[in-house]
Order: structure tokens, then sequence, then C-alpha cells
């Protein structure tokens, strides 16, 4: 329990009623205690670090600006979120983030009525708040709504949508972009270079405001000046494209002094239609090292804040993400065709070896899932190999252009997807629960899930050298402990893999990484083991046999078992008129909440007790006597 007589203002702060009782003057000393208690939570527990760090003096500004929860405020990208968490009531609790039955890392609808909008992907706040502005409106509701838009968030697609629609409608909303040049990755792209053009231009900002002041709208001069200003500030700041867009652009300002975001607050909460305000921020203000080092600081675990994050050396087992880097690597010396794309996942994904080695081969195309995907299959069109490295969550996003754009058309198009199944501490928004039932039921594409790293390794291959759609989910964290080769081999396309034969009629048939407690339940029941390693195309053949040879099978996978990979068992025995009893496993009909991966899977049942007692509880007459087993 963090000590507030150490804070002697927040220690007041329950909620944005009570930061409002604080004048305008006290506030700079409340953003200083606010940024030292997040500095000490987070290095107790862990969690989103250098974004929290970038808003605080823009979050007490708009908490004491807006009569929320009243007035709505919608952040974006949600791990900017802690500061608000602090303020609006759970202070005594931000140590509890990510941790299981603990505060969601992003705002959640259900945790707190000043959570506005549920967040985890980036780039909706300007249309859920245009939304709710719209609805306002209808009622003859005067409330405010404002969207906060940051850490490279404005470089998707949907938040230009939104801009677009929400300049042809005008409603009374406020979006702030908060630029601060990052994503988790610096920010890539034409855009990222105009709002750099902005940094440059804050004495042109000043003199312009004073001139408007100073000069009659109405007068002949003052309707000159206007013209002016618009062809001339288009040279040097991005205003323009807003207020081309119907937004009325103020900015950019210093998002770290108090008094300017108050008074710029202050006049624009006063003005009708669409604004939009332009706040320069810097990514871990305030904590020198994570300044200085804004990646490694963008979300990290429990540290010492005097000596900052402490350079571990090479885990014991390399992660499946490792694994994905070097063959990346390994492919593209052998096949100079391989283009590698992330959206905006440069190091989550792998590609920070491969974006060195092979830069003019690296497609960083910003949080842009979308065009990531049809970007690829342009490449395809035209004789590529490229790669598609995306976590599951964000995947879905581009389900269309998975569809459309790639499946469709049969291109050559491979989908490395990382953070397949349970991901743990990001919680539902980032959980990985049905890529296998979405990426199974389109024509063309192969899918598969590795049991262990080197099966890892040799899919991704497979997938590389098929000649059409191929998509390999593998989860988060280290593998097993499998030995790999270096050759880039490959597996037959559609054929499982027997591991061990049973004598007691029970058949467990596993898909990707559920290999390693099936294998443990097998050896206790005596169960025959099938590691299946395709869900698309399935091994017709070896179910059929199982089916045939067994009395009973078991599925069982990472995956939403509605429309998951063991549902595809049932459909090939069904197809074939063969009725055997079967128990699907796998993740249930809920969005799972957060914790550590092994919680989840827990509480999924999906770890070894779990799955034991499914299986006995189902099957008992099919099994031979468990034996004693240290799981």
């Amino acid at each position: 329990m963090t000590d507030l007589s150490r804070y002697p203002y927040l220690a007041q702060i329950d909620s944005p009623e009570d930061l409002r009782r604080f004048s305008e003057d006290e506030l700079p000393a409340i953003a200083d205690e606010l940024r030292a208690y997040l500095i000490e939570a987070v290095a107790s527990s862990g969690g989103h670090f250098g974004a929290g760090l970038g808003v605080v003096e823009l979050t007490v500004a708009l908490h004491h600006v807006f009569k929320t929860p009243v007035d709505r405020l919608v952040w974006d990208v949600g791990h900017q979120c802690y500061p608000h968490k602090i303020l609006t009531g759970r202070r005594d609790r931000i140590t509890t983030i990510k941790k299981k039955e603990g505060l969601a890392p992003f705002p959640r609808r259900e945790e707190s009525e000043y959570d506005t909008f549920g967040v985890g992907h980036s780039s909706t706040s300007i249309s859920a708040a245009l939304g709710m502005a719209i609805a306002a409106q209808r009622k003859g509701d005067p409330r405010k709504v404002v969207a906060v838009i940051g850490d490279g968030a404005m470089t998707a697609g949907m938040a230009f949508e939104a801009l677009n629609h929400g300049g042809d409608v005008e409603p009374n909303m406020l979006v702030i972009l908060n630029d601060n040049g990052m994503s988790i990755s610096e920010n890539v792209g034409a855009m990222t270079k105009m709002m750099a053009r902005a940094m440059s231009s804050r004495t042109l900002n000043v003199w312009r405001e004073r001139a408007k002041r100073a000069i009659p709208k109405q007068s002949l001069f003052g309707r000159f000046f206007k013209r002016w200003e618009e062809h001339a500030k288009g040279m040097f700041v991005p205003s323009t494209l807003f207020e081309e867009l119907g937004f009325h652009y103020t900015g950019p300002i210093d998002g770290h002094n108090l008094p300017q975001l108050l008074t710029a607050l202050n006049t624009v909460k006063s003005l009708p239609g669409p604004q939009l305000l332009h706040v320069m921020t810097t990514k871990g203000k305030g904590y020198e090292p994570a300044e200085k080092a804004q990646i490694e600081y963008h979300a990290v675990g429990p540290f010492d804040p005097v000596a900052g994050l402490i350079k571990k050396g090479a885990p014991a087992k390399p992660t499946y993400t490792d694994i994905f880097s070097d063959w990346l690597c390994d492919m593209s010396a052998a096949d100079e065709r391989l283009l590698g794309i992330t959206p905006a996942m440069r190091e989550g994904s792998g590609l920070v070896r491969f974006s060195k080695e092979y830069p003019q081969r690296y497609f960083d195309v910003a949080i842009a899932e979308q065009h990531a995907v049809t970007l690829a299959a342009g490449m395809a069109c035209e004789g590529a190999k490229p790669v598609v490295a995306i976590y599951s969550t964000f995947l879905q996003r581009a389900y269309d252009q998975a569809i459309h754009d790639v499946a469709l058309q049969n291109l050559d198009v491979t989908f490395a997807i990382d953070r397949a199944g349970v991901v743990g501490p990001d919680g539902a928004t980032h959980s990985g629960s049905f890529d296998l039932s979405f990426m199974r039921v389109l024509p063309n594409m192969v899918v598969m899930a590795p049991a262990d790293e080197a099966e890892c390794r040799t899919m991704l291959t497979t997938g590389y050298q098929y000649p059409g759609p191929a998509a390999i989910r593998y989860p988060r964290g280290v593998g097993p402990g499998a030995v790999m080769r270096e050759e880039l081999d490959t597996f037959p396309i559609g054929k499982a893999e027997v591991r061990r034969r049973g004598h007691h009629g029970l058949a467990i048939l596993s898909f990707g990484t559920m290999l390693s407690p099936a294998a443990i339940i097998a050896a206790e029941v005596d169960a025959t083991l099938v590691n299946m390693r395709f869900v698309k195309p399935l091994d017709e053949e070896v179910i059929l046999e199982m089916a045939s040879t067994h009395k009973a099978i078991v599925t069982i996978e990472d995956n939403a078992i509605a429309g998951g990979a063991g549902t595809g068992v049932a459909e090939v025995l069904s197809a074939h008129g063969i009725t055997v009893p079967i128990l699907h496993l796998g993740l249930p009909d809920l969005y799972l909440e957060h914790g550590s991966r092994d919680e989840v899977l827990t509480m999924a049942g999906l770890d070894l007790p779990g799955i034991r007692n499914a299986i006995l509880a189902r099957f008992p007459q099919y099994v031979a006597t468990p034996v004693a087993s240290a799981g």
C-alpha cells in the first residue's frame, strides 16, 4: 500500500469532483504528485508506463475543466488511462492493474462510470465520441464530449473515417490529438512527417492568434487576413487538413504546460461545432529513463524507480516470437522475394532484427491492419512473397481484407499470427481466442497450429512455400523447449501425427500448444494422442481412423470451442455419417478476464487438472485407472 502521507493532494482526491475544488494555481502541484504516484505504482507492479506519464497534465486539466462523468471523456489508445484511473476513484487499486480480479489495463465501462467507452484496440475514440455527441444532441442534452487520441492512433484509417463524418454532421465535440511522435515504436508515415512540422511552428501560431484577436473579423483587412492565414498556416502546420475536414483547429500547444492547457480547454469548450486541439507531449515525461528509452518503457514489469529497468540476459528458452524472428531472417536470406509487413508492431511481433538486416524489404504501415493485409495482397499479385506479422486480436480488424483481398483471390500471403489463444494480463481486448474459428472457414486458406518451437519453424516454412494463403498461429511466451533444426523443412499439407497409441478406447486430438498437457493426460489414462498440426485442411484419414477404432474422442485447443478446430472434427464425422461420443475442450463462450496466462488457462479449465477432470467426468468408463501425476 502506497503511503498517501507523501501525496497530500492526491490523498484528498477520490473523484474528479474533489479535483475541481482545487484552484488552478494548485493544479501543477497535483500533477507533480500524480506523476510521482504513477511512477511508484507501476514500478511496484508493472504495467503500461510511458504513455501515462505523457498525459499527466492533460488528464488533470481535462477533469478540472470538464464536468466528468456527465461530460464524456473517451480515451484512445487505452494505455494512456492510468492517470485517469487514479483520479477517478481507483487510486488505491492501481497496483492491481493487469492482475487477476484487479483493474483492467484499459478503460472498461463495467469498471467505472468515468470509463465511458471500452478501449483496447486503437483509433476508436473519434467514432465513439461522435456517436455520443450525435445521440446527446438528438436528446437536447448539452453535455460535452471529448475524444483523446494519441500514441500513433491517428495513423489508422478509422480515425479519418470518423473525422470525415464528423466534419459533415458538425456535432459539438472536441478531439484532442495527443501528439507524442510515438506508437510503441516511433510513428511512421506521411502523417507523422506532417505532424512533425508543427514542432517548428509554435512561433507562427502565437503570432497569428494574437493577430486574430487584434484585427476585427468583419473589417476588410480582417477578411483578407483570414484568407492569408489559411494559405500560410498550411505551409507550416497540419491545420489545413483538419479544417478542410470541418474541424476548427487550435494548436499546437505544449501538453505539459498546465496554464496553457487550461486556457485552451476553456476556450474550445465554449465553441460550437467540431473542434480539434493539437497537444504536443513527450512519452515518459518526468521520468528521465523513460524519456530516453521510450520503446523500452512503453510497458514494463516491476522495477526499481531509482535504478530503472535492468537489462536481462537472453531467456533460457526462446519465445515463439523469437522463433519467428529468426525464421524470417533465415528465409529472407534464402528467398529475396520475401517482404515483411507489420502494422506498427515491430517489437511485439519480432521484426526488429529483420528491419535492420533487410530495411528495404521491411514495411511498417503504422496502425493500419486493413491496409497491411491488402498491401500484402497487392504485393503477391506481382510475384512477391509477403509475410504479414500480426497479433491474433489485431487480425480481427482486417478480416474483410483476409476474406476478399487474399483468400478469395487465392493469393500467396503468409500470416504469422502472434499472441494466439490465451494472452493473459492484457485481458479480453487482446486475447487471441477466435483466430482458428474465423480463419478455418475461409476457402483456399491453410491454417496451422504448432505444438512446440520446432514445429513453429517448420510450419512457417510450410506456409511460406505453400502457393496460396496460409496462416500459422502461435502463442505468447516460451514453448516446451523442443530442439530445432536449422534447415527450412516443411510438413506435408494436412497431415497429422500420431504421438502415442492407447489401449482403452479414448483418442485425444490436440491442436497447437495444448499438446503438452494432453500428452500427460494421455499417458495417465492410456489414451491415443494425435498431434493434429493442421486445422485446415484437417487430416480426415486420421480422424476417421480414430472414430472407427476408439469409443470416444476428445479435442483440445487454445481457441474458442464455438466454431473452432474441434468443431471441424465434428463436421468431418457428421459428413461421413459417423456418430461417436466427442468432448470438445477449449476456451468457453465468454470474454476472458485478465490475469497471468496460467491463471486464465485455469479459469478456462485448460490447465492440467481442468483437462483431466473434464475427461474423467465425461468418459470414466473408457479410460484406464489414472496413475499419480506430478501435474
